[in-house]
């Protein structure tokens, strides 16, 4: 247990210096007014595209491989990721890379926490989701499809806690890659939206404008009758 709460104090620091370093290099090259100015948005905006027409396939590798390390060390989560594939690589190409990034990530995440946490994750968590563990017995692949599908757990959490069960790493991989598809391809392509609607405007466009472009209201939709159908899920899934 000493053992467990040293790794998880190095996890912790290691995380912590990591941020603080990436934060002092980038705001070292640029200014928080210049990043939230529409102007910066949209000369980058013009820069990834330029950047992704001339050289997609590196585009595209560099991005899966920015996308593992936020999961696995950065213990990021999917949204802003997500968001940010759409815009540079657009929503057909941004969902097959941040899914497949999240889900490598998220394995080595699982694989890591297999060996260094397990204790520690039993110790916090089997109480709670012990009633899950009989459901992964009956038939471990569609159970954690179904637990990847449906979500309510933080992102990191959702990662590590399948140690308790010992799920088979394949299967963690294949559930978490097909499981995330739906809610990833939203958020992409509200990004890709956000993307086309900056090309169309010169200046910076009103809520309203954002919100009644069909680019972004119909995956809102799209995302509000998912988060409805996974809360319902749920209720089910995690009933004792």
């Amino acid at each position: 247990m000493e053992k467990t709460k040293k790794i998880k104090i190095f996890i912790g620091l290691s995380y912590i210096a990591l941020l603080i370093i990436f934060l002092l290099l980038f705001f070292s090259k640029f200014s928080l007014e210049e990043i939230t100015s529409y102007e910066f948005i949209k000369n980058n905006r013009s820069y990834f595209v330029e950047l992704k027409n001339s050289n997609l396939v590196l585009v595209s590798l560099t991005f899966l491989l920015l996308t593992i390390l936020w999961v696995f060390p950065f213990l990021g989560f999917g949204s802003p990721v997500a968001l940010m594939g759409g815009f540079i690589l657009g929503k057909w190409i941004g969902t097959i890379v941040v899914v497949l990034g999240l889900s490598i990530g998220a394995t080595f995440l699982y694989i890591f926490g297999n060996y260094f946490l397990k204790d520690l994750i039993r110790e916090k968590f089997l109480n709670k989701y012990q009633n899950l563990e009989i459901k992964f017995k009956k038939s471990e692949f569609i159970y954690l499809l179904v637990y990847r599908f449906i979500g309510g757990i933080p992102w990191q959490i959702s990662c590590l806690l399948p140690t308790i069960f010992n799920v088979r790493t394949t299967n963690f991989f294949f559930a978490t890659f097909i499981g995330i598809i739906p809610q990833i391809f939203l958020a992409v392509s509200i990004g890709s939206g956000i993307e086309k609607l900056i090309d169309k405007n010169l200046e910076a466009p009103g809520f309203l404008e954002l919100i009644l472009s069909s680019e972004i209201y119909i995956p809102l939709i799209g995302f509000f009758i998912l988060v409805t159908l996974s809360i319902l899920g749920r209720k089910i899934f995690y009933k004792k």
